[in-house]
């Protein structure tokens, strides 16, 4: 089984902490970031069809091996957080309106992948 590793949040419910974060827009280039000191990065899912924030976790996580927080905002539907936890996000804001509860039954839906991703970085062919 699948766990689950992003914390689901609502706009109302985040806190306002002190932690170094830095927001990319969907047009920068990640590998060109800098990185040092930050202990959040905030993608921005501008539209539930603009998917660049995807692929700029996943670049986050396996090619700068950014450890912190990477957390979505915007556009973020329920069906869209199992493919943000696999590509790298560690938190997520739901858009307006959205159940928590409804999310959390996402992560029960698929036991495991076909795919390699972030945290199973070989594909299910390649496993033993």
């Amino acid at each position: 089984m699948t766990v689950r590793t992003i914390q689901i949040l609502h706009a109302a419910d985040v806190p306002a902490d002190q932690l170094n974060v830095l927001v990319i827009a969907n047009d920068a280039d990640v590998l060109e970031a800098q990185l040092e000191g930050v202990d959040r990065v905030e993608l921005n899912f501008p539209k539930f069809t603009d998917g660049r924030a995807f692929s700029q976790a996943y670049l986050l996580r396996r090619r700068r091996k950014f450890a912190g927080d990477i957390r979505a905002t915007g556009d973020v539907l329920i069906d869209q957080l199992v493919q943000m936890q696999r590509t790298g996000f560690s938190s997520a804001v739901l858009k307006e309106g959205k159940d928590a509860a409804e999310a959390e039954r996402q992560f029960a839906r698929f036991a495991e992948y076909y795919q390699a991703d972030v945290q199973a970085q070989r594909p299910h062919f390649a496993r033993a």
